[in-house]
């Protein structure tokens, strides 16, 4: 039952990642690909019905973490106290950015907010990174299930690291690469013309560095913490996700020479899903390592909730997925094909 959680709590920050990583990823090349006041609205209408619901998957994430594995939730919410307020403040600028920008008819007021939503998109992409790289290395946690980290310290790998060191900014920038990449894509699928063309070129260009990135963020996981490949020396099937990282990157090129955008976006989507699957994979059974002795590690065994909750909980998380899904399909549906503007302020 704990790894059956263990799945569905990946699960759950996999579809937050997919979803709103493409607001994200929009929002980080809003300014590239929108030259003009209506090409701005145009990128913003094209998330504008979703991406407030796409941040419905990380409240839920953090719900079914709360839930299943209660030790893990007060102990990295309180240890990551810091970047979570800073994390929640730039998801409070973004959406301020994205909703009050038409509310007055002033270009001051509008250049602030077109500031305000790429910069808040590309720090947050930066720190989403930045905790994944956190939870791979592992933090200071002591006997009691606790820990603390300075911001950053002296950004090497220690007993006793900080929040931002090389590796989680390594981690940070390979989030900004893969997000600008998704974004670049959906925003391709939902355009026509000059910004369709921009969005394409910045996806092209971008893919380069995330596949360097990719591969030197392999190689520092594995000085990092060299445990990560026991799971795929014990079981094999694990090549699935490091076969869909490399075949998503092939198929990204591919699909985008032939100017299928959705195809592209599809290939950005598999990325991103190889990338966290193959993470969780070769963290299993761990949800947070320990820095200091492994001992204080809290597992899926020594962090979860009662059987017979779990059990119980299980029924109630399928039919609430199964809801969220369905309205996800209809929106995403309703939504379908490019983005045409309607009337002179675009709403």
């Amino acid at each position: 039952m704990e790894t059956l959680w263990f799945i569905l709590v990946a699960f759950m920050l996999v579809a937050y990642v997919v979803l709103d990583g493409f607001d994200l990823g929009a929002g980080i090349i809003h300014i590239l690909v929108a030259k003009t006041d209506h090409e701005r609205q145009v990128i913003i209408k094209a998330i504008g019905p979703v991406w407030d619901g796409n941040e419905v998957w990380l409240i839920a994430a953090g719900g079914t973490l709360y839930f299943a594995f209660p030790a893990v939730y007060a102990s990295s919410f309180s240890g990551f106290y810091l970047p979570l307020m800073i994390v929640l403040w730039l998801l409070m600028l973004r959406a301020v950015g994205i909703e009050l920008r038409a509310h007055v008819d002033n270009s001051l007021w509008r250049s602030f907010y077109d500031f305000v939503f790429p910069v808040s998109s590309l720090l947050l992409a930066i720190f989403f990174g930045a905790a994944i790289g956190n939870v791979i290395r592992g933090v200071p946690l002591n006997a009691e299930g606790y820990f603390f980290e300075a911001l950053w310290t002296t950004f090497t790998i220690t007993a006793q690291p900080g929040i931002l060191d090389w590796y989680t900014l390594l981690t940070g920038a390979v989030a900004f690469a893969a997000l600008t990449v998704h974004g670049a894509h959906y925003v391709a699928v939902k355009t026509e013309g000059e910004i369709n063309q921009r969005a394409r070129h910045i996806a092209r260009n971008v893919s380069w560095l995330l596949m360097v990135l990719t591969i030197v963020s392999l190689f520092a996981t594995l000085a990092v913490r060299p445990r990560m490949i026991d799971n795929y020396i014990t079981r094999k099937w694990g090549a699935i996700f490091p076969g869909s990282v490399i075949g998503s990157l092939g198929c990204m090129i591919y699909f985008r020479a032939k100017g299928r955008d959705l195809a592209a976006f599809l290939a950005s989507s598999g990325y991103l899903v190889g990338m966290l699957g193959g993470a969780a994979f070769g963290l299993y059974p761990y949800l947070l390592p320990a820095s200091t002795e492994d001992r204080y590690s809290l597992t899926i065994y020594n962090s979860s909730a009662g059987v017979y909750g779990l059990t119980v909980g299980v029924v109630w998380w399928v039919i609430g997925v199964a809801l969220a899904l369905g309205y996800f399909a209809f929106v995403y549906r309703s939504i379908r094909g490019k983005v045409a503007l309607e009337g002179e302020d675009g709403y």
